[in-house]
């Protein structure tokens, strides 16, 4: 029912001039291209759907599977690892990760593993553990990848990572549609959506767009003041704390006297 609730959209991207020589070619929208963050930004849900559009007809002898992947800006990030000694937890070791997206999410019409093979993962970095890139580990840590299994987890339970296996509905090898859910933590910047059609456990094609998440208010004016002028910025948090302590010393005082 839902996916029949956008037919008339489909129908009009379906309708757009494609290319002659693909064979197969992904149609696809999102419910909205922009989000706000503001003071009371508790998250979001994102619509993601479209179509296959076909210049012959489908091919047979192979089944039609879909990934939809969602990926934040990426940044370089510091793994520690922490150990006791001397009865006091320190950092012992650290690993950096080149390479780690704020936010990922992969929706999939089945068991990624059984619809996407290795080597494609490794040419597309579909998968969270190819999204994250650490390169040039000290010698003296022969377990890496630990480090980065520790980001994930970590990452995972913040709900800034995730993999959603059969999320993605496909109707008649032709319509298919997901919902991503976006945490209230999320940082600002270009959100890369990407969506795969693949056949035999092989990419067949794909398309990119983008949703752009930004500051808006007082948030961005305090956002924008902090990056550009932080001596200001500095200055107004110490009058605001001063401030606030004396508001609360004078109402203590009046409860008291009261």
């Amino acid at each position: 029912m839902r996916l029949a609730a956008l037919l008339p959209g489909l129908l009009g991207l379906l309708a757009a001039p494609v290319p002659a020589a693909a064979q197969e070619e992904v149609v696809a929208g999102l419910s909205r291209n922009e989000i706000s963050i503001t003071a009371n930004f508790e998250g979001s849900d994102l619509l993601i759907y479209g179509a296959v559009k076909r210049d012959e007809p489908e091919p047979s002898g192979s089944r039609l599977e879909v990934i939809v992947t969602v990926e934040g800006p990426s940044t370089p990030i510091t793994v520690r690892r922490k150990s006791r000694s001397f009865g006091i937890w320190i950092n012992t070791a650290s690993v950096e990760v080149d390479r780690a997206p704020s936010f990922y999410t992969v929706a999939t019409t089945g068991p990624l593993d059984e619809i996407l093979s290795q080597t494609e993962d490794l040419r597309r970095r579909i998968s969270v553990p190819q999204m994250i890139r650490s390169v040039g580990a000290p010698k003296e840590i022969d377990n890496s990848y630990a480090f980065t299994e520790a980001l994930i987890r970590i990452r995972e339970a913040n709900g800034l990572y995730s993999l959603h296996e059969g999320a993605v509905e496909l109707a008649e090898d032709t319509l298919f549609r997901t919902d991503v859910d976006l945490p209230a933590n999320l940082v600002e910047g270009a959100y890369l959506t990407r969506f795969f059609l693949l056949r035999d456990r092989q990419v067949v094609a794909m398309r990119e767009t983008f949703v752009d998440v930004r500051k808006v208010g007082l948030e961005r004016w305090l956002y924008e003041l902090a990056r550009g002028q932080p001596a200001a910025y500095g200055v107004l948090a110490l009058a605001i704390a001063a401030l606030a302590g004396w508001a609360a010393s004078t109402a203590f005082r009046l409860m008291k006297n009261g």
